[in-house]
């Protein structure tokens, strides 16, 4: 096993989260991140009969690490500097190349190309960028992530958030969540979501103890478990016979801790499903999946 990099240059406490072990400038605002994936994982392998896959979420949280990264460490970030996702798209084209290898020697080490572009500069450093990553396994590419991230200072951020703190900011009771197997999970756990309510819609879990979407204190709700909220929306939707092969989400605005949230599927019968994530009527999350047979 190789050694990570520091957790804090990718917002991670535990090292088994940091997944990223190096980096190197290969152009202008292009560089190339070393990686290591865990041969099991709660949330971000798939396992099922006869399938072991790495879940195309996996991928987009090693760029949107690799993009904390390279904030940090090539454009002068300050550490404490508050990150906002307002975007991410992630592909997978050919899911099958995700598969997990039955005993695999060594763990599987992908390379992530990133182009980064910066954007609204002031006092000579940016504030915003985008990530074009280019992913790539065994020397065969196997997706493609665009991350679009800016950051504010911690004076800024509290003024924004209105005196919100990690510690402070009361949590919703966490809801019954459905059946693991519903949702491509082995443990209740790592459910997202709430059975349907009497409207069926469903409703957002938010354990602020799961050591994965919570691995430090956080005072919203954060992007990732949006997103792993809308890929096991639509494997309910899709009642298991099909996948999430690609995410395309809009991060709208702070989904509160303290307020319940409701997660809204349509399914045209087509492969990809538009997931909306709303506290009372205000959409928070927005994001188009696309699916496909395991």
């Amino acid at each position: 096993m190789k050694a990570t990099v520091p957790g804090r240059l990718v917002h991670r406490a535990a090292v088994a989260e940091t997944l990223i072990t190096g980096r190197r400038r290969v152009g202008a605002d292009r560089f190339a991140l070393s990686v290591q994936w865990p041969h099991v994982h709660p949330v971000y392998v798939y396992v099922s009969p006869g399938r072991t896959a790495y879940e195309p979420l996996l991928v987009a949280e090693t760029v949107r690490r690799c993009g904390a990264l390279l904030a940090h460490a090539e454009y002068g970030v300050p550490l404490d500097g508050r990150f906002v996702l307002h975007g991410l798209r992630v592909a997978v084209p050919r899911p099958g190349h995700l598969a997990v290898e039955a005993a695999p020697a060594l763990p599987a080490a992908p390379v992530v190309g990133v182009t980064v572009t910066p954007r609204r500069h002031r006092g000579g450093r940016p504030d915003a960028l985008t990530c074009a990553a280019d992913v790539r396994l065994g020397g065969e590419r196997v997706a493609t992530v665009h991350l679009d991230v800016s950051w504010t200072r911690e004076s800024v951020y509290r003024r924004l958030r209105g005196g919100r703190t990690a510690g402070a900011v009361p949590v919703a009771p966490l809801p019954p969540a459905l059946p693991p197997a519903a949702v491509g999970r082995a443990l209740p756990a790592d459910v997202a979501l709430a059975p349907p309510g009497p409207a069926g819609r469903l409703r957002l879990r938010v354990d602020t103890a799961h050591p994965v979407f919570f691995d430090h204190p956080l005072d919203h709700v954060p992007g990732m478990l949006l997103l792993e909220a809308a890929g096991q929306a639509a494997r309910v939707c899709t009642a298991g016979r099909r996948s999430p092969v690609s995410f395309h989400a809009s991060f709208r605005r702070y989904a509160e801790l303290d307020r319940p949230v409701r997660v809204e599927v349509c399914d045209d019968g087509r492969t990809v499903l538009q997931v909306r994530a709303l506290q009372g009527e205000s959409t928070v999350f927005e994001c188009a999946v696309e699916v496909a047979e395991p």
